[in-house]
Order: structure tokens, then sequence, then C-alpha cells
């Protein structure tokens, strides 16, 4: 597969290379994280399915760590995605037109998910609070406390906005 989002365009110096740079890192690290994550939560729904299959136990907690720890790694995973260029997006219009109109409709693009990830950034935030001051729990057996399940959502758009700049500033959007 060719990946589409080259960095072409030479590096940026000042402030704003070092933000692209410090971004790129951010994205990169927290992807490791999410990989550590999705690893983590595939190896405990082996454990549970041994659990019940093999052992004929009952479980209380695996169902709802693997779905947070895979959830939280799509998540976290996602500003690196976008640095990556791993998204799907259908380009036929853009790369016909090609040149300065192909840019700006990226820029128009990266700018409107921008704004989207900013406002899911914002609500997320609030939800996170919401649930930690209200004490959420997840209301199950094993009923742990709900923002902790949050927190990689209001992180992981958090950076994914921040990355959206980055690439904006990076200028081959």
């Amino acid at each position: 597969m060719m990946d589409t989002h080259s960095h072409t365009i030479a590096p940026r110096r000042g402030v704003i290379g070092l933000y692209i740079r410090l971004m790129d890192t951010l994205s990169s690290a927290t992807a490791v994280l999410a990989g550590a994550l999705l690893l983590v939560g595939v190896l405990v729904v082996c454990h549970m399915i041994f659990m019940r299959y093999m052992l004929g136990e009952s479980t209380i907690w695996q169902t709802e760590f693997a779905v947070f720890s895979i959830t939280a790694a799509m998540l976290l995973g996602a500003p690196y995605v976008l640095l990556t260029g791993g998204h799907v997006a259908v380009t036929v219009l853009p790369d016909a037109l090609g040149g300065l109109t192909r840019r700006l409709m990226n820029l128009v693009a990266s700018l409107v998910g921008l704004a989207f990830c900013v406002a899911l950034a914002y609500a997320s935030w609030l939800y996170v609070l919401e649930a930690l001051h209200g004490g959420w729990t997840t209301g199950t057996v094993w009923n742990p406390p709900l923002w902790p399940a949050l927190l990689p959502m209001a992180v992981g758009i958090s950076l994914l906005s921040l990355q959206y700049v980055a690439e904006i500033l990076r200028g081959d959007t």
C-alpha cells in the first residue's frame, strides 16, 4: 500500500518546527502505548476464553477490561494514524485537480477535522470530569470507576487535535 501522506516539504525551524517535532514524537509515543494496550486487551480476551471454556469458571472483570483497553488503544493511536496518513480518505477530486486547489481542499478538510476534534475534546474532558466528580462506576459486577475508561477518549482526541494543528503547520495538508 502506498503512503499517500509523505512529508516532502522541508522541515520547519524555530518554534513551529519544534511544535511539529514534539507532536510527531508524542503521537509516535502514544502509538506505542496503544499497541501495548491492544496486546493487553487481546491477552485478557485469551485469559477470559481459557477461564470460561477450559476451567468452567465465570469471569468478572475481563470483558470490561478488554473493551476499555482495546477502545483506549484505538483512541490513543488516532494521532499516529493522522501523522502517517493511515486514515481513510477519498482523494480522487483533489488528486485530479492538483496544485493549489488540492492544497486548499486538503486545508479545508483539515480545518473541519480540527474543529470537530476540538469540540469532541472539550466535551470529552467535561464527561471525564463529570464521571470523576460524580463518582460514576460502570454498574457491573466488577464495578470499577468510569473515569479511567473515559480518560483515553479525552487524551486521544486532544492529541488528535494537536496533531491536526501540526499537520496544518507542516503545510503539506
